[in-house]
Parts: structure tokens; C-alpha cells; sequence
């Protein structure tokens, strides 16, 4: 009996460890073509330049769209289209005009942004500044009718000292090392600095009180950390209730029914603090104001989906995508243009060599990302499955046929910086596959695999409902400490060598995937 048990032994541990079939020389042209003949720049520029930003349902996220479709089909992809999603978004909007500058006790102009679906003024206003210095309830009374007619400076001023740390990084091995030593228990994706907020009550007060007597507009101090030296992050214009509101009663500021707010600015910590200091040493501080805004009816959002169709397992699906939408302060480069123009572009590769994939290779450009991965979400929910469950252990999962199809998915979603490996999200059984995969590419310095997970983008969408999903590891370079959501995510920020080896890895690890035998394994 143990004979048998170990000849058993012996086979099953022989089937775990069979060797991945590669095809280096599919690899070999894949890079040849990636690196020599590249238009990833080409289509970062379009997205940027020239269409950016692209806030979602806005009219540069249509026109962005537009590109992008004509694009893929003129490299011939198959069932280009538009993939609508079955729920509204909301409103589109776009800055039309927009100047903010002190001019009182000094001219000095200001680095700012306005909010996203903030309302704008009639014409230019020149309002005297007040801060709104309060820390309890009582300290609101002060206040009552002094703020008519005037801009309000509404949180605390955020000192931006200097942090004597690069702007831009790579990872090192000693960090790779951690990473491919982990139990999966953590998560590598470095998270933004939020600043601590005032109970949300309080919060509603203060709103309450500005939108009653009757302030023209609110100014915030963009956080100082991680961001200095006039960097500003900017999101979505807050739509405030009381805390007593439930949830699903509070209306998001893109939608239609939104109630009427302030509008409302993002300025520089360190200009920002600065009107705060000469406030508070009894000086009167003036500002001239621009705002002109326009906004888009309300409608559904949309994604962009291709396809190169597969032979004799064609109805068997890879994927690969990345998020089109950006935020509106800068041009939406690393966040995430880079990851459309890389997915974009290895889709191009595959169909410049002239190859057909036994599965069908598909690319989703994912709208809605940045409210909180409502494209893919919605892609995945009508087209792969869902989850049932409502509470743990939450493994009530119903696929769709097609989501029985999706072999694996692979995102890319964390900025301009090198491809150095692969988080497993948790699938020790993708291991030994990536391990193969990654071979061609160790020299050029991606060979970490780390069971950790990494959050925030649209590989878990489909990691949510059991479906192979995989974010790559990427170098940090600049993505945390200089550019996500900010004024800053531009194009010269783009590194072009990062960004073609990405392609040729995103085009490669499709290809092989496309080409096993077997369904990607799944956790």
C-alpha cells in the first residue's frame, strides 16, 4: 500500500510541475515588433494631448473614444463597438473657462483647479476671502451673516514641508524579495495620504452654513503629502447631507437630480496656507474669480471593446484592458492613458504579425473607473456573472456561458512604471504558469511573482466573482508622490522605454494564454 501511495505521489506531483509550453519564437517577434515598430507614444499623445482629459461622459471622453475605435479598426481588429452599460452614469461636464488669483494685498496668481461637476459663476467675480476657522458647532455662530458675497476658505491649511525624498523610483530587489516572500496577507499598492476629516455631521454643518448665507464659492487645500512643491489632487465636487440621510437616498454630484452646492475649488497647500497666515495676521485678502462650466445631459457610460478572433477554442476568451477615464486636472497620462495606449498597442502587435490565437483575445477599455470601477463592474455583472451573497463567506457566484469562456484577465492600471512581475491576488495555482511566462523577460528585469493582492482598479471586477484577474507589478516611479489625480498627470511624465516593454509583455502573456491547452487556473 505506501508503494502504490508514493508511485500516486510521485504522478500527481509530476502533473503539478509539467513544464508550460512557450513558444519564444511567437515571444521573439512579439518584442521585435513591439520595440522596433511602436505606436504605444503615438496613441499616448492622441489620448493626452490631444483628447485628454477624459472624464467620464464628458465630451473629451467621447471624442477619446472616437479615437480609439477608429483606431483599432483601422489596424484591422474585429467587432469593434461600443459596449453601453445598462444603468446611467450621470451628467458629462467640462471647464469652459476658469482664472483664480489673489489681487488683494498682492497679485499673485494661484494654482487651482475646480472641482469636477462643480458649478460655475456668472461673469468675474472679485470677493473678499474669509477662512472658516471653526472646530466646534458653537464656533459656526461667529460666522452667520459675515459670509455673503464672499469666498470661503474651508478646511485647515495643510503645511507642505519638504520631504527630502526622489520624486521618481524603482523598485529594489530587497523590496521584490519581500514581495515574492509573502503569504498573500497584504497589499502592495501603495495607498494615497488622506488628511483626517471632521465628523460628517459637523462637516454638513459647515456646507450648510456657506451654501444659507450665501458664499460665492469654497476653496480646499489640496493635501500636502505626499504632494509638494504646487502639486494638487482634484476629484469630484462634494454634494453634502446629514448624516441622518441613508445612503441610497444621497444623490451622487453627476447625477441629474443632484441638489444645487457651492462651487468649489482645489487649491495648492502651500498658496492655500499662505492666504490662511495673512488672514490670520489681520490682512484682507481679495481674489478675482473665473469659473464657466458646462454640463452634458445625463446618460448611460460606455466601455470599448475588440477583438482578434480565435480559431478552433474561439469561443474561449482572453482578456486584457485598462481604465479610459481620467481625472480633469491634468491630462489623464499615468493615470491611466498609459495603460489603454499599452493594451491598445499589444492588440496592434498581434495584428501586425499576422497570427490567429486559438482563443479569442479581447481588450476592454473600462469607463468609469475613477467612481469606482463602474465599467468593468458592469461589463462583468451583464456579460460573466455575479455574485449572489450578500454577507460572508460571500462564494455565491452564478457565471454566465461566457463567464465559463473568460479564461484570464490582466490589467493595466498603476502608472507608466516598468512591468517587474505579476500579483497573483491570491492564486498560488497561476504561479508556475507566470513562472515560464516570465522567463523571456527576466533579463529585462521582471521576475517577481507575490501571492499579495494589489487593489483600486478593474482586475477585481472580475477577481470578485472567481475569474483569473492579475494586475501587474509595476516600478512606482512617480505615480504616488507626483502624478495620480493630479495637475501633473501629463504626458512628459510618460517613460517610453517602460511603456514598450509593457506592450510586448501585455501582447506576449495574451498570446500564451490564448495558446495552452487548458483554461487559464483559477484560485
Amino acid at each position: 500500500m505506501k508503494k502504490l501511495f508514493y508511485v500516486v505521489l510521485l504522478f500527481i506531483t509530476a502533473g503539478a510541475m509539467a513544464q508550460e509550453k512557450i513558444d519564444t519564437a511567437m515571444v521573439s517577434k512579439i518584442k521585435k515588433e513591439g520595440l522596433n515598430n511602436s505606436q504605444v507614444m503615438e496613441v499616448m499623445s492622441m489620448l493626452t494631448d490631444v483628447y485628454g482629459p477624459r472624464l467620464m461622459n464628458s465630451p473629451n471622453y467621447q471624442k477619446a473614444a472616437d479615437y480609439a475605435k477608429a483606431t483599432m479598426e483601422r489596424w484591422g481588429l474585429s467587432s469593434v463597438q461600443y459596449d453601453v452599460w445598462d444603468e446611467h452614469f450621470g451628467r458629462g461636464w467640462e471647464i469652459k473657462k476658469f482664472s483664480l488669483q489673489v489681487i488683494e494685498p498682492s497679485a499673485s496668481p494661484l494654482i487651482a483647479y475646480p472641482k469636477a461637476w462643480s458649478p460655475g459663476i456668472k461673469g468675474t467675480v472679485q470677493a473678499e476671502v474669509v477662512f472658516l476657522d471653526v472646530k466646534t458647532e458653537a464656533d459656526l455662530e461667529k460666522y452667520k451673516g459675515k459670509l455673503k458675497g464672499k469666498i470661503i476658505l474651508f478646511n485647515n491649511p495643510i503645511l507642505a514641508k519638504s520631504s527630502f525624498r526622489p520624486d521618481a523610483s524603482r523598485f529594489n530587489d530587497s523590496t521584490l524579495l519581500v514581495m515574492s516572500n509573502s503569504s498573500g496577507t497584504a497589499s502592495f499598492r501603495a495607498r494615497r495620504f488622506n488628511a483626517a476629516t471632521a465628523p460628517q455631521n459637523f462637516t454638513f454643518m459647515k456646507w450648510d452654513l456657506c451654501q444659507k448665507e450665501g458664499a460665492v464659492a469654497v476653496l480646499e487645500s489640496s493635501p500636502a503629502f505626499p504632494l509638494e512643491d504646487g502639486t494638487l489632487t482634484v476629484s469630484g465636487a462634494t454634494v453634502p447631507y446629514p448624516a441622518t440621510t441613508p445612503f441610497e437616498q444621497r444623490k451622487t454630484v453627476r447625477s441629474a437630480e443632484a441638489p444645487k452646492i457651492l462651487p468649489q475649488i482645489t487649491v495648492s497647500a502651500e498658496q492655500y496656507a499662505r492666504m490662511v497666515r495673512q488672514l490670520q495676521k489681520g490682512q484682507k485678502v481679495k481674489v478675482e474669480l473665473t469659473l464657466e462650466t458646462a454640463f452634458s445631459p445625463s446618460a448611460p457610460g460606455f466601455n470599448i471593446i475588440a477583438e482578434i478572433p480565435g480559431t478552433d477554442l474561439k469561443d474561449e476568451v482572453v482578456m486584457i484592458g485598462a481604465h479610459f477615464d481620467s481625472w480633469h486636472s491634468g491630462t489623464g497620462a499615468t493615470d491611466n492613458a498609459a495603460g489603454s495606449a499599452v493594451c491598445m498597442e499589444a492588440m496592434r502587435i498581434l495584428k501586425q504579425l499576422g497570427v490567429s490565437p486559438r482563443r479569442t483575445i479581447k481588450i476592454g477599455l473600462w469607463g468609469g473607473e475613477e467612481q469606482g470601477l463602474l465599467g468593468s463592474r458592469n461589463y462583468v455583472k451583464r456579460k460573466l456573472g455575479e455574485r449572489l451573497d450578500k454577507a460572508f463567506p460571500y462564494d455565491s457566484i452564478k457565471l454566465t456561458g461566457e463567464g465559463n469562456k473568460l479564461s484570464v484577465y490582466f490589467n493595466m492600471d498603476n502608472g507608466t512604471g516598468k512591468f517587474r512581475g505579476v500579483y497573483l491576488q491570491g492564486n498560488e495555482n497561476a504561479r508556475r504558469v507566470f513562472r515560464e511566462w516570465l522567463k523571456p523577460f527576466n533579463k529585462a528585469g521582471a521576475s517577481t511573482l507575490t501571492l499579495n493582492d494589489t487593489g483600486g482598479t478593474d482586475h477585481l471586477s472580475f477577481d470578485a466573482i472567481g475569474l483569473p484577474g492579475f494586475q501587474f507589478i509595476q516600478d512606482p516611479i512617480s505615480y504616488d508622490t507626483r502624478t495620480h489625480h493630479t495637475n501633473f498627470d501629463v504626458y512628459d511624465k510618460i517613460i517610453e522605454a517602460d511603456m514598450k516593454h509593457n506592450a510586448v509583455m501585455m501582447a506576449a502573456f495574451a498570446w500564451l494564454a490564448a495558446q495552452r491547452d487548458e483554461m487559464f487556473p483559477k484560485k
